[in-house]
């Protein structure tokens, strides 16, 4: 089968849904040799979408593992406008606010919605909302007469991004959608969606891959010691919360002075602060944390294989893989 995929982003970029879309693509070339090619944007993080500087992989076609990687260009200038024009329009309650909101999500790729329609694929895939990447599926998916498939992710707690009406009509228009919980799929019922077109398909992880994780080696290779390891993984933006974490250690310090914070994943938004607010705390604490954010992902499954608990104060997921990781290596989970 020729499969397409729309993703805003793919490994080398991070995130749940790179990984997803990566897993799914490589396992459908590997197991079944169908056709598969994945349309995804140059960003290596979504910030850019809305106009932050930083460094973007080519433009172009690559082939890795088996799939067709087709990375489109993004136009991200005028972002304080667009910013400013959805901000207005959604505080006033003005008609298409949710499309201005969209719009400054991005990502802006002019050409995507053709390249789609003239993909010749037989099933089209696409992931996650709010982004406006999944409307340029749809629409091209629709031009062409491919049937379409969401997995929209949905953040049901995230009024800005997800209280908005184009993201229930496009669900409407898709031929099936896969939501990763049943708490998904009854809110997306709530909102006149057909049951009959939700698959719930919860998120996984490879358990092979975990079994036999190493964490002594992962303890002396990031020089993590022999106390008690909390660990917190996840990319480092605002709503992972790693801040609120940080506020609590000291209350673990008190009672468990050897105790070290792990906080590991790609460095987002929020990494400075993060940085600041270690830098805030007495010296003596501040050697029991250690960020990571230049690690291979194979060396995931070690890290919390050395930690004893893992945390994610995250208030904004739609699922938590790293909870179905943590588990993986029998470690108890705090969210």
């Amino acid at each position: 089968m020729k499969i397409l995929h729309v993703v805003h982003g793919y490994p080398p970029s991070i995130g749940g849904s790179q990984l997803l879309v990566k897993n799914l693509s490589e396992q459908l070339v590997s197991r079944y040799q169908d056709e598969v090619t994945v349309f995804t944007t140059v960003a290596y993080d979504m910030a850019y979408f809305w106009g932050q500087k930083g460094p973007v992989m080519p433009t172009g076609i690559e082939t890795m593992n088996g799939v067709t990687v087709h990375r489109f260009p993004v136009f991200n200038r005028l972002s304080f406008l667009r910013m400013l024009l959805a901000g207005v329009a959604t505080r006033l309650r003005l008609p298409y606010n949710d499309w201005l909101r969209t719009i400054y999500n991005g990502p802006l790729i002019f050409d995507m919605t053709q390249a789609i329609a003239k993909s010749g694929a037989e099933v089209v895939f696409a992931t996650a909302f709010p982004l406006l990447h999944m409307y340029y599926a749809l629409t091209g998916a629709r031009r062409a007469g491919i049937p379409i498939v969401f997995l929209g992710a949905i953040h049901t707690i995230d009024t800005w991004g997800y209280d908005r009406q184009i993201i229930y009509q496009a669900v409407q228009q898709a031929d099936a959608y896969i939501a990763l919980t049943t708490f998904e799929r009854d809110y997306l019922v709530k909102y006149g969606i057909n049951p009959n077109k939700i698959t719930i398909v919860g998120g996984g992880v490879n358990i092979n891959t975990y079994l036999n994780a190493d964490g002594a080696a992962a303890r002396e290779k990031y020089y993590l010691g022999n106390g008690p390891i909390i660990a917190a993984i996840g990319k480092q933006n605002a709503r992972k919360r790693f801040d609120m974490l940080l506020d609590a250690m000291p209350k673990v310090w008190i009672e468990f002075p050897d105790a070290r914070l792990l906080i590991a994943g790609a460095r987002g938004s929020h990494s400075d602060h993060i940085c600041d607010l270690i830098n805030r705390l007495p010296a003596s604490w501040q050697g029991q944390v250690t960020v990571l954010t230049d690690f291979p992902e194979s060396d995931k499954p070690s890290l919390l294989a050395a930690s004893d608990l893992l945390v994610l104060p995250s208030a904004m997921e739609s699922f938590g893989i790293a909870f179905a990781e943590a588990w993986a290596c029998k470690k108890p989970v705090i969210g």
